[in-house]
């Protein structure tokens, strides 16, 4: 993106800081899923404990002791690897003997439970992740950071894709991709570089509405989503107290757009702001394309458009003083919520790249 992100707190409010060890112990990530494991069936179900690897890293130790193609390990989400994660794996079962699991075990990986299930585990199929982080060197009054995680809990956070979402370079591959320039990019890495692009267009529009202080309202024309599930719907000038209301007690949402082809657009002031978000500037630095060409070259790609909620709040949300300059943290978080979007909520700023949280993608 061509500048930072703005946030909800303004600088005279006070800054609060915090300093992220690149330490796996100090961010704990527990995934969620809808369901347990069947315990019978045609695939072994694994959950993993992991430190210093990333999902993929698993899934390839997985298959090559089971001896079947990678593609065919199941898994609901990717995790990061700087971090202690304990995630569900599938993996086929084949004729003879159970694969020699323990064989893998060391200090990087450790399975928690090993049962079967009948069917593999989908991308997607995820609850969401309970995070423990511990925040080392804070600064700040101690009654500032009471008052921002009160206002965390109550009142969420803008629901931006994290940094990670763009790696290094993939909004510039995908800047090439879509300005029609050839590129040898295999299909897994296609759908990664679409996907940061869509992330960088969402956020386009819910830092203008941050700007404007209206990314927790419903605007008139405003795609509302359903809290707690995909369900989303167009909202009528009618109906615009009696949803505010439902915002105001998180039964539903406003959103903002992930660019494809069909869906349900917004009308009238919502539809208005996103076209001129997106049409601001270069979407990144060193490049011409606004947003607005990027969403049509992304529907021309045949993405089907979508919506994500603007806001999200943690679940469950306890903090504790290890010591006057430790907090840890420990919340849920609905699938896709960046960890580190809620902490610099929190902060109100944006946290150096050397600091961030590099945590869940999904």
């Amino acid at each position: 993106m061509s500048e930072s992100l703005p946030r909800i707190y303004p600088a005279e409010s006070g800054l609060l800081g915090a300093e992220i060890r690149q330490s796996p112990e100090d961010f704990q990530v527990t995934e969620l899923l809808p369901f347990a494991p069947s315990g019978l069936g045609a695939h072994h179900w694994l959950v993993v404990e992991k430190r210093g690897l990333n999902t993929l890293d698993v899934a390839h130790r997985l298959a090559h002791c089971a001896g079947v193609a990678v593609r065919d390990v199941g898994f609901a989400g990717l995790k990061d690897r700087q971090a202690v994660t304990r995630q569900s794996f599938t993996v086929p079962a084949t004729p003879g003997p159970d694969p020699d699991w323990a064989s893998l075990e060391d200090d990087s990986l450790h399975f928690q439970q090993i049962s079967r299930h009948d069917r593999k585990l989908r991308r997607g199929v995820l609850r969401g992740n309970h995070f423990q982080l511990i925040l080392r060197a804070t600064t700040g009054e101690h009654s500032l950071w009471d008052t921002r995680l009160q206002g965390l809990a109550q009142s969420g956070f803008p629901n931006y894709f994290g940094a990670q979402r763009f790696g290094h370079r993939n909004l510039q591959e995908a800047a090439r991709l879509l300005s029609g320039q050839p590129m040898r990019v295999d299909r897994h890495r296609r759908g990664l570089l679409w996907s940061a692009a869509r992330s960088a267009l969402f956020n386009l529009v819910l830092a203008e509405r941050v700007r404007q202080a209206n990314w927790t309202e419903i605007l008139p024309g405003e795609v509302v989503q359903l809290a707690g599930s995909h369900s989303i719907f167009l909202a009528g000038d009618d109906d615009l107290a009696d949803l505010q209301a439902r915002a105001t007690d998180w039964d539903l949402h406003p959103t903002g757009p992930l660019p494809g082809r069909g869906g349900v657009a917004p009308t009238l002031v919502a539809a208005a702001l996103e076209a001129s978000a997106l049409g601001a500037g270069p979407v990144i630095a060193g490049t011409t394309d606004d947003g607005l060409h990027w969403a049509r070259r992304l529907a021309e790609q045949g993405l089907d458009a979508a919506r994500r909620p603007l806001r999200a709040r943690p679940e469950n949300l306890s903090a504790r003083w290890e010591d006057a300059q430790t907090l840890i943290l420990s919340f849920f978080l609905p699938a896709g919520v960046f960890a580190t979007s809620c902490v610099e909520g929190l902060l109100g700023r944006e946290m150096a790249e050397a600091q961030s949280l590099d945590l869940c993608v999904d």
